[in-house]
């Protein structure tokens, strides 16, 4: 039997993992009933589709269908409510990127995630991302666009 705290430190790997494949649509799943912000800027995006619009027009996607990333989540500080069937979540990232010919394997964000989960029918689901990028590198393989940071 997993422990809440098991299921939702699956839910970071599970979108790490689906990132790093360029899942996008998988990605978008596992906010369809929340939404996601980041640090410094005002937009919010909520639920499947705006989430799935928001990584299709800002990350790039290279022949073999991926961003040729390593999401790595680590400090992983999950705290769980279970008669609110709530929990909140901080973690760091680090995005390894290294695309052959073009760039040479090294790191090009790393931040923290503020995540809160519910507890509903189906088991735990995100309700809020906050992404705090702190650590910018070349970001010029990654985003389609510059996004300023």
């Amino acid at each position: 039997m997993t422990s809440a705290r098991d299921e939702i430190t699956d839910l970071l790997f599970i979108y790490a993992e689906r990132i790093d494949a360029g899942d996008f649509a998988g990605v978008a799943d596992l906010f369809t009933e929340a939404e996601i912000s980041f640090t410094g800027f005002d937009q919010v995006r909520r639920g499947r589709d705006q989430v799935l619009t928001m990584y299709e027009s800002t990350t790039r996607r290279y022949p073999d269908g991926t961003p040729k990333t390593k999401h790595v989540m680590t400090n992983v500080i999950v705290e769980v409510d279970e008669a609110a069937a709530t929990a909140t979540a901080r973690s760091y990232f680090t995005v390894l990127q290294a695309v052959p010919g073009a760039l040479s394997l090294q790191p090009v964000i790393a931040g923290r995630y503020d995540d809160t989960f519910r507890r509903g029918a189906r088991g735990w689901h995100f309700t809020t991302r906050r992404m705090s990028p702190e650590l910018v590198g070349d970001l010029s393989a990654h985003m389609l666009a510059d996004l300023g940071l």
